[in-house]
């Protein structure tokens, strides 16, 4: 029983944790720096000149990638995304959605439009949500004051003819 106890007290810090953070006004960047697994997506996104369009008044939907889901990708690629920036940009962007999409309204779609210009297609299986076939929603809807978050274990990565994704 207290084991069960203390797994619910935990679930209801997580449920509580988004509504905090957008009463305490706080932006999709802000929010995911504060998380603090998503170093190398804030870096990333510094890199590709992008924290201030993030921080701004939106709405965004952002599919956000761990630090975790980087680390998938082999050292020397990512360090040569990080220093392309036209590439780097097109790969961020193909994350965010326009407008605010809530887990209830992602389950509902076979796809949704990013800022990038391509689209992501969206598919629910086995009770789970995946992207593009091969990327996992593991959170979702995490507030922020400018749109939502939802957490994914694997970087999306536009298809090669997509602007900027030039081999």
């Amino acid at each position: 029983m207290k084991r069960f106890m203390t797994a619910a007290a935990l679930m209801g810090a997580l449920v509580l944790a988004p509504t905090a953070a957008q009463a305490q006004g706080k932006d999709i960047v802000e929010t995911a720096v504060a998380a603090g697994t998503f170093n190398t997506l804030a870096a990333a996104l510094t890199a590709a000149g992008l924290v201030e369009t993030l921080k701004g008044t939106g709405p965004f939907t952002v599919f956000a990638p761990t630090d975790a889901a980087f680390a998938k990708i082999p050292a020397a690629d990512l360090k040569a995304l990080l220093a392309d920036k036209a590439k780097l940009t097109a790969v961020l962007t193909y994350h965010v959605v326009p407008g605010t999409v809530l887990a209830a309204q992602v389950v509902g779609l076979s796809e949704a439009a990013t800022v990038q210009g391509g689209k992501v297609a969206i598919k629910v299986m086995g009770g789970k949500v995946m992207l593009n076939g091969g990327t996992t929603v593991t959170a979702t809807d995490i507030k922020a004051s400018n749109g939502v978050i939802h957490v994914i274990d694997t970087v999306l990565m536009p298809p090669a003819s997509m602007p900027g994704m030039k081999h």
